[in-house]
């Protein structure tokens, strides 16, 4: 697996992976994460111009696609019911989404993020079952509830490298 920035060629890849990753969602019983089109094309195309967007190419094909920020998350600082492992710099994975082709997509994402930084946060629906047993299982550890831009509330996870 290779993981790279996103061209901006490429945005239309990424729009087609997040319409199959909302499909998924959908059939996960998951409907409303993600809808009305997000993420939409104006923001994918902030993330390609801030150098965020990355892609995952397995086999010469973009296979999966996510957002790595290192920095203040402004949706972070403020956590209900837990807390954060760490008060340290971070970085942040946001909407990681696969074209369902390649099994453990997460787990190369992951790998890939904590490797650029030592302690990485990310959060997700509490109807996104998939994503919270890879992370589960990679290691992340639930830490409170975040609610992002439109008020809804999120499972926040962080994980620390060893």
């Amino acid at each position: 697996m290779h993981i790279r920035h996103t061209k901006y060629n490429e945005l239309p890849r990424l729009l087609e992976i997040y319409e199959e990753a909302r499909t998924f969602m959908r059939h996960q019983g998951n409907p409303t994460q993600w809808s009305n089109g997000y993420p939409s094309k104006e923001l994918l195309t902030q993330d390609i111009q801030q150098h965020v967007s990355y892609v995952c190419v397995e086999n010469g094909r973009i296979v999966g696609t996510f957002a790595f920020i290192v920095g203040d998350d402004p949706t972070y600082q403020i956590i209900e019911n837990g807390a954060w492992s760490a008060d340290i710099p971070y970085g942040t994975i946001h909407r990681s989404a696969s074209d369902g082709t390649t099994k453990n997509l997460t787990k190369y994402i992951f790998d890939y993020c904590t490797a650029q930084q030592p302690y990485v946060r990310i959060d997700t629906h509490q109807d996104n079952q998939p994503m919270q047993k890879a992370l589960k299982r990679y290691g992340f550890a639930p830490c409170g509830i975040i609610h992002v831009a439109d008020g809804s509330p999120r499972i926040a996870f962080d994980y620390i490298t060893a």
